[in-house]
């Protein structure tokens, strides 16, 4: 059993390592904030005083692992050459889905509670992709929004992102090892995919999006 909250913002904090840890133990449907008092060593309606509903606890900590996963890609080694910058933001994203494989399936593997009913949530996903969406308008030159490069933006943003998460998804998958793939094989997928996007990126943009 977790330690005992001592005070109001103690628990708080409490409910929200508790539901990860239930999460973690149990998976995702079983998080409810009964399970959660439970394993405080709580009453049943203690979380309630800080949060309205089972959602509210998920998407507060859905929202501060977006939070961190954004803080992730800041810190990675910055280059003056957008593509070279970009390549780091590939390789942090990865990273990051190595170390943390529960908060990277709560981002992108899980049923988010309602984003209307969660717009703090939202805001800390959408901050975490405009890291990205940034490293692509850097890479095409700042265009203006309007423009067909500009246009291109979010789209290669979208590229780049499916890209990576399914390098990273694959990475994670224990479908991999029935695959019989040499070990050479194995430890070439990452800098090959990673190649191929960098080729793709510093391909020229087809003419009609092209500033």
């Amino acid at each position: 059993m977790a330690k005992r909250p001592a005070g109001a913002a103690d628990l708080r904090e409490a409910c929200l390592r508790e539901a990860l840890a239930v999460i973690e133990r149990a998976g995702v449907e079983s998080l409810s904030l009964r399970e959660v008092a439970r394993g405080l060593g709580v009453s049943h309606q203690a979380p309630y005083k800080h949060f309205a509903s089972r959602d509210h606890l998920l998407a507060e900590v859905i929202r501060r692992i977006y939070d961190g996963f954004a803080r992730h890609l800041d810190d990675r080694p910055r280059h003056d050459d957008p593509h070279a910058d970009l390549g780091a933001i590939g390789e942090a994203y990865l990273a990051y889905a190595a170390a943390h494989p529960l908060q990277y399936r709560l981002m992108f593997a899980t049923p988010l509670p309602d984003p209307a009913a969660h717009p703090a949530m939202m805001a800390s996903a959408r901050h975490a992709f405009a890291i990205l969406n940034m490293a692509i308008d850097r890479v095409h030159g700042r265009p203006a929004a309007a423009s067909p490069a500009g246009r291109a933006v979010p789209l290669d943003a979208l590229y780049v992102w499916a890209t990576v998460h399914g390098l990273a998804s694959i990475m994670q998958a224990s479908a991999m090892r029935t695959l019989a793939l040499p070990a050479s094989v194995l430890d070439a997928m990452k800098p090959h995919a990673m190649g191929r996007l960098h080729a793709a990126m510093t391909a020229p943009l087809p003419k009609d999006e092209q500033p």
